[in-house]
Order: structure tokens, then C-alpha cells, then sequence
């Protein structure tokens, strides 16, 4: 089948950039992105495009070269369900907070409200496309809905991946490692085969079936996962041993059966993907009986929250066991850099640390507004929201997040933070004035020549 429409319900961080990219390598296909929430769709309709509600370095460029020419955003679900031929699902997948599974077993409720809606107002065939992560034999519970719908509508179910990494999702996109679908339908698999196709090199489509693509999503982020945490496990080793874990890391690197990337020591590894796609395999593993799996899995999620509350600890005692009463700037909330996104960000659980010890926190950052900072950290439930909006205060100036600040604190490593005057920034600072480099992007010799009482991971 020639594919024409495609309709994409959910306008996140996966269904915006992905449907944009598509749009714009295929002119000839409408594509209609869909949406409940109204202020989201609202955002991503707004003249500007610097308002778009995901920030994504190249992606407002091609929103603003494709949208009200082949690529739309919409409220009316129904009606781009109908009229289209190609269906992604691509909407939150959140790890459950109630019932069996709570706290691991991936939340499809989402996921099984876009599969009844579509049964409910299809009337022509569909291909229905994963886009979301999702647990393995998720597609058999798709499949079971679309097809027992008493119509003579045939769904072709699909399972496609998404292998982006934020802040560099569309050159991720245009120039793909790999694009893999799986499927039962060979025809179905090669309509999206085509779409992809008209801009990326066959050789890099991989065909699988449905079971395996979904495995591997999962499989990719555990992996990427495993090897922060194995290196940020490494860098408290440093710690205790003189060695450097820069120097470590690069040693590790440079042996080809390794490779250097995901080697960087940090405060430790946030996002929406990361931790809720192992939470999900320590869940489905369990649920195999697989203790030895689920319990090897798990120990990745475990020294990443250990790395967390080492960096906070590391934090209080160095400031004479006490920061009560202290000012605190944080630079970075998003959970890396070139991206809004905070979901899962170290920065929320070491702040909510600090604040548990009645610290002040002042926080700036490039992309992340003051209501996002204190909606994170409400949703922890730890204190009242009038407590962190008194406690909790973000600033549009670096400068003035540090003024009379007791310690700065790096939490994500954008580009900027690199370039500031660090001599204005330490002579506006209580004394002694401490950094705590979480993401190791400052030059230790530097700073304490400037008289810093410097501190990074795994040094």
C-alpha cells in the first residue's frame, strides 16, 4: 500500500519530532498529528515557533517549513483516525503507580484507550503502528482489540521503535544508526519501509518480527543504562583510590571492544526512557520467574539512585554537615542538555534531598521555567507545594541564581555554563564558595585558581 495519510495520536516528545521529520522528507503524505490536550496542540499551532512545547535544536525550523503544508496538529481525533491509512501510537507509557506491577510494569492504559478509540471509528483498513515503548507481546493486546471489533475493518499491527536520544533527536532522525519494524504483514512492513525509505538507506531497515522489535527497544536503553551506571560506579572507586575516572574512561575507551561513548561520570542518568524501560524488564523478567535477570537489571537502576544521593550527601557534608538555611544554586534542571525535559532529572531528587535538610535552592536554567521546577518537584508529594514555592526559587540569570550563594551545583551540562565569567560568579559568593561539578564539564585547576573549593564525580 502507497501511503498517503498518516495520523499520529500524541503530540510529545516522540510523535512531534518523529511526524516532523517525516513530514519533510515526504511531501506528498498528509500528516496529522493528534492530541487530547488542547494547550499542547495550541502550542505547537502557535505562530511562533519558539513557543513550540518541545525544544529540540533544528526541530522549529522544520515544524515552521512543513506545518499548514503537509504536516497538521489537531485536536479532532476521530476524524484523522478515519481518514487516514497509517496510525502511529505514540503516547505516554508511564511506569504504573497503583495495582500489580506499581513501581515497574509499564501503565498501557494509554495505549489501550488509542487501540478501543481506533476500533471504535475506523471504517476503512488500517496499519497501526507502535511508536511508544512497550512491554513485549504489547502488539498481541493491540491485535486482540482491533480485531474483535464485529466490523470487516482489517488492522495490520506494527511494532516501530524509537531510538532517539533528547537534544539531538533530529539529527537522529535525518541520519538514523537504524530504523526497525516489526510485523506479521510483509506488505504492511513495507509501507512503512517506504516512508522511511525516502530518506534512508534500505540497509539500515531492519525487518523483525513484532516480539523481537518491541524486546529491543527495552534491550537498547538497558544497555546505554548499564554502562553509565558501570562507570559511575567506577568513579566513587576513583574516589577512594586517587585515580581519575576521566582518565579511566578514556583508557576503557579507546579499546574497540568498548568504544568511548556513554563513558562520561556523572551525577547519575535521567529522562523518560532510562529508567522506566529497565524498571519494565525487571518487571516482565519477574513475572517470568527470571529472579537472576530481574535482580541483574535491577542493580543498574540501584547504583543510579545510590549515585544521586552520594553527589547530595558529598554536597551536605562538605558544607560543614548542615546547609539549613543555605543558599544553594543549581545550574541545569533538564535532565541533559539541549532539552526541556526533566522527567526523571537528577536534579529533582538531589534538590528534593537538599530541601529535606531545609536548604534554599536557587535554579537556573537555559530551557526550564519556574512553575516546571516546582510542578517536578510537587509531584514527589515530599512537602507541600507552599513549602518548595518558599524554599524553591528559579532565576533568568545565572548571575543572579549564584548571588550570595554558598555552593553551585551543576546538574546538566550545557554548553554555556562552560563559558561564564567563574571569577564574577565566585566574588558575588558567601566564602568559602564551593562548586559541585555533577556533570564534570569544569577544569578543577581553573576553578580553584580562581578560589573555588572544587568537587567532581570519580576525581
Amino acid at each position: 500500500m502507497k501511503i498517503t495519510k498518516i495520523c499520529c495520536i500524541g503530540a510529545g516528545y516522540v510523535g512531534g519530532p518523529t511526524m516532523a521529520v517525516i513530514a519533510k522528507k515526504n511531501p506528498n503524505i498528509k500528516v496529522t498529528i493528534v492530541d487530547i490536550n488542547e494547550a499542547r496542540i495550541a502550542a505547537w499551532n502557535d505562530e511562533d515557533v519558539s513557543n513550540l512545547p518541545i525544544y529540540e535544536p533544528g526541530l522549529a525550523e522544520i515544524v515552521k517549513e512543513t506545518r499548514g503544508k503537509n504536516l497538521f496538529f489537531t485536536t479532532a481525533i476521530d476524524e484523522a483516525i478515519k481518514e487516514s491509512e497509517m496510525i502511529f501510537i505514540s503516547v505516554n507509557t508511564p511506569t504504573k503507580t497503583y495495582g500489580k506491577g506499581k513501581g515497574m510494569a509499564a501503565d498501557l492504559k494509554y495505549v489501550e484507550l488509542c487501540a478501543r478509540n481506533i476500533a471504535e471509528v475506523a471504517t476503512t483498513d488500517k496499519i497501526v503502528v507502535e511508536k511508544s515503548t512497550l512491554p513485549v507481546r504489547t502488539a498481541q493486546a493491540i491485535k486482540s482489540i482491533l480485531h474483535n471489533t464485529g466490523s470487516d475493518v482489517n488492522f495490520s499491527i506494527l511494532s516501530n521503535p524509537e531510538f532517539l536520544a533528547e537534544g539531538t533527536a533530529i539529527e537522529d532522525l535525518l541520519n538514523p544508526d537504524r530504523v526497525l519494524i516489526g510485523g506479521e504483514s510483509e506488505a504492511a512492513i513495507e509501507s512503512l519501509a517506504n516512508v522511511y525509505g525516502s530518506w534512508v538507506p534500505q540497509d539500515r531497515i531492519l525487518r523483525t518480527n513484532v516480539w523481537s522489535s518491541e524486546l529491543s527497544k527495552l534491550t537498547a536503553n538497558a544497555f546505554l543504562a548499564q554502562r553509565i551506571s558501570s562507570i559511575n560506579a567506577i568513579s566513587e572507586l576513583c574516589e577512594h583510590t586517587e585515580a581519575n575516572v576521566n582518565e579511566v574512561a578514556k583508557a576503557i575507551g579507546m579499546d574497540s571492544r568498548i568504544g568511548s561513548k556513554f563513558l562520561n561520570a556523572s551525577i547519575g542518568f535521567g529522562g523518560s526512557c532510562f529508567q522506566k524501560d529497565i524498571l519494565n524488564l525487571v518487571y516482565i523478567a519477574r513475572s517470568y520467574g527470571l529472579t537472576e535477570v530481574a535482580d541483574y537489571w535491577e542493580q543498574v537502576i540501584i547504583l543510579n539512585d545510590h549515585q544521586k544521593r552520594r553527589f547530595s550527601d558529598n554536597l551536605i557534608s562538605t558544607l560543614y554537615n548542615t546547609v539549613s538555611g543555605k543558599k544553594i544554586a543549581m545550574l541545569g534542571w533538564a535532565f541533559k542538555k539541549d532539552t526541556n525535559d526533566t522527567r526523571e532529572s537528577a536534579a529533582i531528587y538531589v534538590a528534593d534531598h537538599l530541601l529535606n535538610e531545609q536548604a534554599n535552592i536557587a535554579v537556573y536554567d537555559p530551557k526550564v521555567n519556574e512553575q516546571k521546577v516546582l510542578n517536578d518537584l510537587n509531584y514527589l508529594n515530599t512537602r507541600s507545594e507552599d513549602e518548595n514555592k518558599d524554599l524553591v526559587t528559579s532565576f533568568n540569570n545565572p548571575y543572579e541564581a549564584t548571588k550570595d550563594a554558598h555552593a553551585v551545583a551543576i546538574m546538566t551540562e550545557w554548553d554555556e555554563f562552560k563559558t561564564y565569567d567563574w571569577q564574577k560568579v565566585y566574588d558575588q559568593m558567601k566564602k568559602p564558595a564551593f562548586i559541585f561539578d555533577g556533570r564534570n564539564i569544569l577544569d578543577k585547576s581553573e576553578m580553584e585558581a580562581i578560589g573555588f573549593e572544587y568537587s567532581s564525580i570519580g576525581k
